[in-house]
């Protein structure tokens, strides 16, 4: 009788065992890893540059330049709001080109009174239109920055700052601590500021160099997670092979709920709309997304559609909608994978760029709107869309419209990474569709599991 119980405890250990692993085989082909950092820029940052350009009696006067250096990552309307915590006793008598948000306690200082004399400042830029006096190169745009492939001659800001009660020679300046960048919102992290070498500068003419006395750097990195934990758009498919629509995830930004705050949305039928969406504000305030009442509940969306296919060729339209009814998107930029990328002959309304992360790769293209044309993407309602079409050259020795191959790998919008449909859910050929399979490693595994089971 013992030896039975201990049998049969023994298979039911064993059938456990392999219940786990199947399981685990199951799940493991149908995770999807996810990224510490962003694949498609790697090198993406925000770098400052703070120039020590003449010492004052009891500081110094510098420059501080901001360089977007994200391939695709903009800073829109609102801007930037640049932070950081003094070493010392410093204060800003005057500033060019930005502002502080407040001036602080300066009831100290008699005569002359200095911009600022907060412990941890908070600058913005200034807006456009800002009388000449005030401004210097790079200047005064509203704190709005391109990203450095849709527009590299705007894809930087600058002002100049004149720093009291600091050092006046390059072993007494401390440098400040605790940057923060917003852009406009949460997402960016700096690290601290390193001292490097000076910078030079040359003149028009190229006949004389100078440079500054003391230089040090900022690198501010982005990330989607810090700046919002939902998504903020997602990707829907179609094709002319397939009456299947296949929409957005549900709740892929969010669910409905009767809450003001997160997850609010707003009928299109509502009476006075306009009073409701636009309540009375704090001008630069940013207002959280107010959308449109969906399934999916993104501020935007991207719709994939397989439109034609032709002997060498096949076409592909592309329509933005905007869900969003407190945002215009200025400037909008959208990054797609997809492996026939690396053969676009035609585009029609959009301005295109091949990127390639990585040598040897070229399946990622950078999308956006024509300059007073339709760069500029309206909040939700009639005019929130914009549309294009993209004309491909067949690679024959891997085109085809199984499985899913026409429809992108990848989305994103303004650089956040868009909710895509599951594969399984693609529209398929109706002579033979993609259907989910066990992945070689768990078809090889599995029969060496049963065989251990059964052979014990």
């Amino acid at each position: 009788m013992e030896s039975f119980f201990s049998r049969s405890t023994s298979i039911v250990s064993k059938l456990s065992f392999l219940v786990l692993c199947i399981v685990f085989l199951i799940s493991s082909s149908s995770f999807t890893s996810t990224e510490a950092y962003d694949a498609l820029d790697p090198e993406g940052n925000i770098t400052m540059k703070w120039d020590v350009m003449s010492w004052t009696p009891d500081g110094y006067v510098a420059v501080v330049t901001m360089f977007n250096f994200q391939k695709y990552r903009h800073i829109q309307s609102p801007g930037w709001t640049l932070g950081w915590k003094w070493a010392k006793k410093e204060v800003i008598w005057s500033m060019v080109g930005a502002q502080t948000t407040e001036q602080g306690d300066c009831s100290k200082y008699k005569g002359n009174i200095p911009h600022c004399c907060k412990k941890d400042p908070t600058v913005v830029d200034l807006l456009p239109g800002t009388p000449y006096n005030q401004q210097i190169a790079n200047c005064c745009k509203g704190g709005v920055m391109n990203s450095w492939v849709q527009d590299p001659a705007t894809a930087a800001s600058s002002f100049q700052i004149s720093v009291g009660a600091a050092g006046t020679t390059n072993k007494t300046v401390r440098v400040p601590r605790n940057f923060t960048l917003m852009g406009p919102g949460p997402g960016y992290t700096c690290g601290p500021a390193k001292i490097v070498r000076p910078t030079k500068f040359v003149t028009t003419d190229t006949r004389r160099t100078t440079q500054a006395m003391m230089t040090w750097n900022i690198t501010c990195t982005y990330s989607q997670f810090l700046a919002q934990r939902t998504p903020t758009c997602c990707v829907s498919l179609s094709s002319f092979y397939n009456e299947t629509i296949v929409g957005c995830p549900t709740c892929a930004c969010g669910c409905q709920n009767n809450k003001t705050e997160s997850g609010a949305c707003l009928d299109p039928d509502t009476p006075h709309l306009a009073s409701v969406v636009s309540p009375p504000t704090k001008k630069g305030t940013v207002l959280p997304p107010l959308v449109q009442c969906t399934r999916h509940m993104c501020p935007i969306r991207v719709h994939w559609h397989v439109k034609q296919n032709y002997k060498e060729y096949w076409r592909v339209k592309i329509t933005i909608t905007n869900f969003n009814y407190r945002l215009n998107y200025t400037q909008w930029n959208l990054v797609a994978q997809h492996p026939n990328l690396d053969n676009i002959t035609q585009i029609f309304s959009f301005n295109y760029k091949s990127l390639t992360p990585y040598a040897g790769l070229n399946d990622t293209a950078m999308l956006w709107g024509v300059k007073f044309y339709n760069d500029f993407l309206s909040e939700a309602g009639p005019l929130g869309n914009v549309q294009s079409e993209i004309l491909f050259r067949k690679d024959q020795s891997t085109f085809t419209f199984e499985k899913g191959w026409a429809f992108p790998r990848r989305i994103y919008f303004n650089g956040d990474n868009c909710v895509m449909p599951p594969p399984d859910s693609y529209p398929f050929l109706p002579n033979g569709g993609f259907r989910p399979q066990f992945s070689f490693f768990a078809a090889v595994l599995l029969p060496v599991l049963i065989f251990f089971f059964f052979s014990a």
